[in-house]
């Protein structure tokens, strides 16, 4: 694992066992004034990434920053630790408790089960918990009081791209495809799906979606993790064989190997981001990002961090929508002049068709 603070990569330990390991030996302890206090507050927020890492220009990232931002406000150095590995999400975890955080976010559904186990064993600690529900026992409620779910319906944002995608493909095929089959990974596939189906609908058109068929959802194309390998290259490479010329990749960094795959088949494939705006967190995207499926987890987590900081916590699920803009479509950027010149205008009628309702969008959070 890496552990930082404020970003500063202070080195990687190997993980030796959660109570062998003392992260007050691995990293520096928060800065304290003359009077021994944290910095401006007693308050200390503190982070735990999956497997994909901080730098991943994406999920990670927007919590990190979103962390950051909110602890800067408040004047007190956040701890952050790196997960190389699932294995270490309890680990990391348990430590960030022994540090003394009294508030813990942890990025990503995969880290659910750790975060209620330790929620459950450290009822003084606060927990939120990333694109999860924290319902394990699924009742429609967080299961402790200290752990808040801060979740994004972004089927309604995917929708979008969806439509999107397939008013641009000249090819009449598009693709999509997931690290894991999480229903946090599946419900950006399916709403894109049903965006391209609803295309095809009003349009009179016969556009296929690659990797995902919403009458057969099992039957989904998955890498079987969320690491930029060989593995979710070929996944790539297959669908370009096949001909679709749109690419949405759900899973963090698998969007490295997609980028790979488009660059090696010489061809004019069109990608779609997920959860930031890649056009702007990864320049090197620039020429083939035709949108991206936005999550507001930087502005989301910022706001739990301070409200925590401010004894305002609760457990209440922070839900983003496209009513609320917690979820979105970012502009097509250099695609601008290369999508038909009404889409823009029939997009922003069908995002106040869902908000409003009239044009359904179902995901497992609508339902």
């Amino acid at each position: 694992m890496r552990i930082t603070s404020r970003g500063r990569v202070l080195g990687g330990i190997a993980l030796i066992g959660s109570s062998a390991l003392v992260l007050a030996g691995c990293a520096a302890a928060p800065e304290t004034g003359g009077d021994g206090e944290t910095g401006a507050s007693d308050f200390l927020p503190c982070m735990v990434s999956d497997a994909g890492g901080f730098d991943d220009k994406s999920f990670n990232q927007l919590g990190y920053e979103g962390l950051v931002e909110a602890a800067a406000e408040i004047d007190v150095e956040p701890i952050t630790v790196e997960s190389a590995s699932e294995t270490d999400y309890a680990p990391n975890i348990d430590e960030l408790v022994a540090q003394g955080c009294n508030l813990i976010v942890t990025v990503g559904f995969a880290l659910s089960a750790a975060t209620l186990t330790a929620a459950e064993a450290n009822p003084d600690v606060e927990f939120a918990l990333i694109d999860d529900a924290a319902d394990a026992d699924f009742d429609g409620a967080p299961d402790f009081d200290n752990t808040k779910p801060i979740i994004f319906d972004t089927a309604g944002a995917a929708f979008l791209a969806g439509y999107a995608a397939a008013s641009y493909t000249k090819s009449g095929t598009v693709a999509t495809w997931g690290g894991m089959n999480f229903p946090t990974v599946t419900i950006f596939m399916d709403g894109f799906a049903q965006g391209v189906k609803y295309f095809n609908e009003q349009q009179g058109k016969d556009v296929k979606v690659l990797g995902y068929d919403l009458a057969s959802p099992d039957s989904a194309t998955f890498t079987g993790g969320f690491e930029a390998n060989d593995v979710a290259k070929t996944t790539a490479q297959n669908f370009i064989d096949q001909g679709a010329d749109v690419l949405l990749p759900v899973g963090g960094p698998i969007y490295q190997s997609a980028v790979a795959a488009i660059t090696d088949s010489g061809k004019e494939i069109a990608l779609v981001g997920v959860d930031a705006d890649l056009f702007e967190t990864d320049p090197t995207t620039q020429d083939i990002v035709l949108t991206s499926i936005l999550k507001g987890i930087k502005s989301a987590t910022a706001a739990v961090v301070s409200a925590a900081a401010a004894d305002e916590f609760s457990n209440e699920a922070y839900v983003g929508t496209l009513e609320n803009d917690g979820v979105g479509m970012a502009s097509f950027h250099n695609f601008e002049s290369l999508v038909a010149p009404e889409l823009q205008g029939e997009l922003d009628a069908i995002k106040a068709g869902i908000i409003d309702g009239s044009i359904p969008v179902t995901s497992y959070l609508s339902e």
